[in-house]
């Protein structure tokens, strides 16, 4: 099966999206929220824990993010449909200018406001602006039978 670009946008990110976001192989998703981990975080075969976040205040409507790693909210609601997971990749003006951003697999069925890791590797640290294009959600298919997502973060920031 194969996606045109104007599909892109009815399959994985709720309205309103800017007239920019579709583009040719996903949709973009902004950051919204950006937070700085305060506390441990700890991964058990039964049992996790995630860090508290410290909200990050904007400037002007600017976060001035120094070398570091930073818990980031998108602004868009997303929304996996059965039969395809999502791939958030970081747009690449972010990584030309030296920070990556690490998002998980959506899996089918995933609904909420996801959050990705974003790290600022530049020693002169990045200065990014709310509501700016900071990744893209690109959608595949997944072939035969597959279950949707119940997990712990259904529904997250909705």
């Amino acid at each position: 099966m194969f996606l045109r670009g104007e599909d892109l946008g009815l399959l994985g990110v709720a309205r309103p999206l800017g007239p920019d976001s579709i583009q040719p192989a996903g949709v973009d998703l902004s950051v919204w929220e950006v937070e700085v981990l305060e506390g441990r975080g700890s991964l058990g075969v039964k049992e996790r824990t995630i860090p508290a976040g410290r909200p990050l205040e904007t400037h002007n409507g600017w976060w001035t993010l120094r070398a570091g790693t930073y818990r980031i909210r998108f602004k868009e609601v997303v929304s996996i449909p059965p039969g395809y997971i999502g791939f958030c990749w970081p747009r690449s003006s972010l990584l030309r200018m030296g920070a990556a951003l690490h998002c998980a697999v959506w899996d089918p069925g995933y609904k909420g406001r996801g959050q990705a890791l974003l790290v600022v590797y530049n020693e002169h640290g990045v200065s990014i602006e709310r509501g700016a294009r900071i990744a893209q959600l690109v959608l595949a298919r997944v072939w035969g039978p597959s279950r949707t997502y119940s997990g712990a973060y259904q529904m997250e920031g909705v």
